[in-house]
């Protein structure tokens, strides 16, 4: 919010600033219920000497993130599951169910495992669900680095490659 050209901070100002800090609010509060800015707000309450705790904002991100991240740990564990049993249903007997004609005949038989045009469909099912568990598992972890780093020193070893006089700076 913006002030109006007109209106001008006075001692009144800095006594209602005091007064809805010490109500705990915070500057956002402040400067809709007085009708100026958010940085005339900061501005004013620090030339008086008031500060905003962060403290309470910190520990709701905290929370926040937190719960976030349990929550993706509940889809990743999902996914994964999801990804099992698509892959489970590649060799179990498949029900297939044809529709058709003007008299709308409903034929349904089943087959030892689906033809290869569904197992192929469930295979992509199963890996895209993979895929993703994998994603969610990489967002809260090291990105993998220390993974890419151990198999690059393997595939460089199989190779015959050796490594340079820096090796010891690496992390």
């Amino acid at each position: 919010m913006t002030s109006p050209a007109n209106k001008r901070w006075t001692h009144v100002h800095d006594l209602q600033l005091a007064t809805l800090h010490s109500e705990n609010l915070g500057v956002r509060a402040i400067a809709e219920r007085m009708g100026f800015g958010r940085t005339t707000v900061s501005k004013h309450a620090q030339r008086i000497g008031l500060s905003f705790d962060r403290r309470q904002t910190k520990a709701a991100t905290a929370a926040v993130q937190a719960d976030a991240k349990a929550r993706r740990a509940a889809l990743e564990l999902a996914l994964l599951d999801d990804a099992q049993k698509l892959r489970s249903q590649i060799w179990e007997p498949h029900e297939y169910i044809q529709h058709g004609g003007k008299d709308f005949i409903k034929v349904t038989w089943t087959q030892n495992e689906p033809m290869p045009s569904d197992k192929l469909k469930l295979m992509q099912a199963a890996t895209a669900a993979l895929d993703k568990s994998i994603k969610i598992a990489q967002l809260d972890s090291d990105n993998g680095a220390a993974g890419a780093i151990s198999m690059l020193e393997g595939l460089a070893k199989q190779m015959g490659v050796h490594g340079t006089q820096d090796e010891e700076k690496l992390p």
